[in-house]
């Protein structure tokens, strides 16, 4: 697998040299966002099993933070994101010390319930702008406003965070925290009955998979320099954060990146050909995406490649020593 992960990351730092040109560099920053988020959903969404449909809470603190932090102050926007992240955290332990001492969809619901509070609050708060919105630096007073006219600085530091995500997810995947994880999404009683204290477990995936969400809403309020309810809290962001992960496989390394690189495309193709935000069609596709994964591939893209990989793989006492020599 070493070469698929040097293929993976061959191909992302030449994706700039291959594909020239604004869309493509915009298309390309996008993908690597999206990947983010799915990423850091996934942490919570795909290897605890613990299904949020209000991640948008935490993107959104990630972008409302940092334009504040210029609102106020007029300090760089970079400034900003550990506060972000901060808030962030604090909401994690606000939703998840009361819902996961409980079993079931009462997570998923109060996400939700939260998520959607926040949305309605800061619409109608002046401090954040209401329902106009804040804006960051017009132009870049200095490099560390990070007001770039070009897209590639920006892939390249969303890149950066990409990698250190995934590093980090790699590093959890075989670590003790890990196969809690994976235990407890496999059944939370079985996983309690072999001493796996269940709901701390889950609060640290949340609040891990929240810190990273915030990052990800900090990197898109540096590059856009604009933010407003829908486009930092929208319900959608949650969602597309969900189908993202959910098309390329919860729970694997890669999917999340995979699952951008399939549907953000998809989604620029659907916004040129009928024009505006081609929100109505993201829904109908979205809608489609879920139907057709809960019908045919409900492990994702990338388990369907591994079950397709291991049936070709040889096995028995020829293939091991084959191996061995």
């Amino acid at each position: 697998m070493r070469w698929v992960y040097a293929a993976v990351a061959a191909a992302l730092l030449a994706y700039p040299f291959v594909f020239s040109g604004a869309f493509y560099e915009d298309v390309g920053v996008l993908v690597l966002l999206a990947a983010i988020s799915a990423s850091a959903w996934n942490i919570v969404g795909g290897y605890a099993g613990q299904v949020s449909v209000g991640h948008a809470m935490f993107y959104g603190a990630g972008a409302y933070l940092p334009l504040l932090f210029y609102k106020l102050w007029l300090l760089p926007p970079i400034a900003g994101v550990p506060a972000g992240i901060a808030v962030s955290l604090a909401l994690a332990v606000v939703i998840g010390v009361p819902t996961f001492r409980l079993t079931g969809h009462y997570f998923s619901m109060a996400t939700i319930a939260v998520a959607e509070l926040i949305r309605i609050a800061v619409g109608n708060w002046d401090l954040l702008g209401a329902a106009i919105g804040m804006m960051g630096p017009a132009t870049p007073r200095a490099w560390w406003d990070l007001t770039f006219t070009s897209a590639i600085p920006y892939y390249y530091m969303f890149l950066a965070v990409l990698a250190l995500l995934l590093l980090t997810t790699w590093q959890m995947e075989r670590s003790r925290f890990g196969y809690y994880l994976r235990a407890i999404r496999a059944g939370e009683r079985a996983a309690k009955s072999l001493g796996v204290p269940v709901s701390r477990y889950k609060l640290y995936a949340l609040m891990l998979s929240a810190a990273f969400t915030s990052v990800a809403g900090s990197l898109y309020a540096l590059m856009i320099g604009f933010v407003d309810p829908d486009s930092g809290l929208g319900i959608l962001i949650s969602i597309e954060m969900l189908i993202i992960a959910a098309l390329g496989g919860a729970g694997t390394l890669f999917g999340p990146l995979l699952g951008a690189v399939i549907l953000i495309p998809l989604q620029n193709a659907t916004n040129a050909w009928f024009g505006g935000t081609g929100s109505g069609a993201t829904y109908v596709i979205y809608g489609g995406i879920i139907m057709l994964i809960a019908r045919f591939q409900p492990g994702g893209l990338m388990n369907a490649w591994h079950a397709w990989h291991d049936r070709r793989t040889p096995r028995g006492p020829a293939a091991e020593a084959g191996r061995a020599a």
